[in-house]
């Protein structure tokens, strides 16, 4: 992948630790992890980011579904030790019915048995855009998670672009006055990576719908404001847009530099 991703021009990437939906994850070989250490050095990357499956659900009324939410974040937050100082990401959960009170109580009670002192990956909630039952729909209920975690300096935040704004947030018309809510809620200082996508929605519709950039309703400008905005410039930002072709990706980071010199 670190090959792949040279190739268009990036210079980080996001991947699943196993099947999105589900699954048993390959066993980790060393001489692989050997290989993609040096093509990672020989590319110049040095940040990754680990995907969770979306069928996770730590938030879940059912106990087994809760169970196998904790036994697959135990095992990849374990493998992720192959290497080490990295970023993995998960959806919080959804609280089926029970309500966010809850939802949240079961989300911090399974990340505080799953993250261990050594650990030296950083686990990150992303943003979510409210549909159905979501836990994490704004800032108040990411730090109401991140409150509960006995050990909260190894959680973060994954801001995802199309969520926060299909949540209501304004990043396009008042860039400044979200990042300074996210400040005041949960503060920047856990603010570690971003997912960059359009959205097919207009702001607040709660669908979480991705866009290519610059073919919804944030726009090309927008998100090349946010790559450029000064509190943001040493993050690692992820394109989820939704194309069929790696080059394609290459297109859209040439086509996001482009314009990101504007704001710099």
């Amino acid at each position: 992948m670190a090959d792949e991703a040279a190739s268009i021009g990036a210079n980080t990437f996001q991947f699943f630790t196993r099947n999105p939906r589900g699954g048993r994850a390959k066993a980790i070989d060393p001489a692989d992890i050997s290989a993609f250490q040096t093509k990672a050095e020989d590319a110049g990357i040095s940040t990754i980011l680990a995907h969770a499956p979306y069928t996770l659900n730590p938030a879940a009324a059912k106990p087994e579904t809760r169970e196998f939410a904790l036994a697959t974040l135990a095992d990849d937050l374990e493998r992720m030790e192959a290497t080490p100082g990295q970023l993995y990401n998960m959806h919080p959960g959804a609280h089926v019915g029970q309500g966010s009170e809850e939802g949240i109580a079961k989300i911090s009670d399974v990340i505080n048995q799953v993250l261990k002192p050594e650990h030296t990956t950083m686990l990150l909630l992303e943003t979510m855009a409210g549909k159905g039952t979501e836990v994490g729909r704004s800032f108040e209920e990411l730090a109401a998670i991140i409150e509960r975690v006995e050990l909260s300096d190894k959680v973060g935040v994954c801001l995802d672009t199309c969520h926060v704004w299909d949540g209501g947030y304004d990043i396009v018309g008042s860039l400044d006055g979200v990042l300074e809510e996210f400040d005041q809620v949960i503060g920047l200082d856990r603010l570690r990576a971003i997912h960059v996508n359009d959205s097919k929605n207009p702001l607040g519709a709660h669908k979480d719908r991705h866009e290519v950039i610059g073919g919804g309703h944030i726009g090309l400008d927008a998100i090349a404001a946010i790559t450029a905005h000064p509190a943001l410039r040493g993050l690692p930002f992820f394109l989820e847009t939704p194309h069929d072709k790696v080059a394609e990706y290459g297109e859209e980071i040439a086509s996001i530099k482009a314009a990101r010199e504007t704001y710099l």
